[in-house]
């Protein structure tokens, strides 16, 4: 079908998914109230209520300010090189692009403090449920990120082709977030991003910061060098270095931003040392006074030499005598 004059009007899937998300959330709660073996601790009411008043705010912000980015890309489709139409393997080549695409968006997203700053909300609850995954952001559009689509509209996949599939990825990626579900058949393991695969995403564990940023397939990890497995012997702890303690959800919502503007504006700094807190890392600091995920993990391996060189560490540090060596959790 050629789509030149047409735009396709395709269902948001993820609100077919609503009633399938509250049923699977108080199932996962029954197991883990009924079970012996289950993590009884694993929810918390005012910690999941939070949860989901970011939810609701995320689906509001993305009525109200999601046409922007939308119409954007719309606007970019006149410049396409192709025009794929609507065949079955274009939807299939959408879902596949575009799950690269959310992988390098989320690595970006922990490895710059602007992307981080709305990202971070996702993070910042102590509990793993399935209420966990729709702690999501208020402030996606500010960050600009969608210009990572770009390519893929050029490339002649129609805006609306995007987003269609992108909504069974936000599908896939709500079941696995819970500790209810241990590691899965290995084939499954190897190829798809897994309950097992995402609890290390979320931990505050040194060896488990800036892993396994899969969407829906884990092998982009495996390829780009960023996936670690989950260690019976390192049980995540979950949450950020720092936790906020809060369950305000206008403070998770701005926290970061608010952070990161009074660090960026503090008097006396050179342009660059601004630039820095708004686009360095997480976890930068202008005079060396904090300490981002490197180096987390590098005081990890001081204080544990025999973890050296493991997955999500690095090799022999020397030791630092003129710090303190910092283990989030400690």
């Amino acid at each position: 079908m050629d789509l030149s004059q047409v735009i396709p009007d395709f269902p948001d899937v993820t609100q077919f998914a609503i009633p399938f998300f509250i049923l699977a959330m108080l199932a996962e709660l029954a197991y883990l109230k009924l079970s012996r073996t289950g993590n009884k601790a694993g929810f918390e009411t005012r910690d999941t209520l939070t949860s989901l008043l970011m939810g609701t705010g995320n689906v509001v912000a993305g009525m109200i300010f999601g046409v922007v980015s939308y119409a954007a890309l719309v606007w970019l489709w006149q410049y396409r090189v192709f025009d794929l139409g609507l065949h079955w393997w274009v939807f299939a080549a959408a879902f596949l692009l575009d799950d690269l695409r959310y992988y390098w968006y989320h690595r970006i997203a922990h490895r710059v403090r602007w992307v981080w700053a709305e990202h971070v909300n996702h993070h910042s609850s102590q509990h793993y449920n399935l209420s966990t995954a729709l702690r999501q952001s208020w402030t996606g559009l500010f960050t600009g990120m969608f210009v990572l689509q770009a390519p893929l509209v050029l490339l002649g996949l129609h805006p609306a082709v995007i987003a269609f599939t992108f909504g069974f990825n936000l599908i896939y990626q709500f079941w696995i977030h819970t500790e209810a579900i241990g590691k899965m058949w290995k084939p499954v393991e190897l190829v798809f991003n897994t309950p097992s695969h995402h609890r290390v995403h979320h931990a505050t564990n040194p060896r488990y910061l800036d892993a396994n940023f899969a969407g829906v397939l884990i092998i982009w990890d495996r390829m780009f060098g960023t996936f670690v497995e989950e260690l019976d012997e390192d049980m995540p702890r979950y949450g950020i270095v720092k936790n906020i303690g809060t369950f305000n959800p206008l403070k998770v919502a701005f926290h970061e931003w608010v952070s990161m503007f009074r660090d960026a504006f503090q008097p006396g700094l050179t342009v660059r040392q601004r630039l820095g807190y708004l686009f360095m890392p997480p976890g930068w600091s202008h005079d060396g006074s904090r300490k981002g995920s490197h180096e987390l993990k590098a005081d990890y391996v001081r204080l544990n030499p025999e973890q050296a060189g493991r997955p999500g560490l690095p090799g022999a540090v020397m030791p630092d005598a003129g710090k303190e060596a910092l283990v989030p959790g400690e």
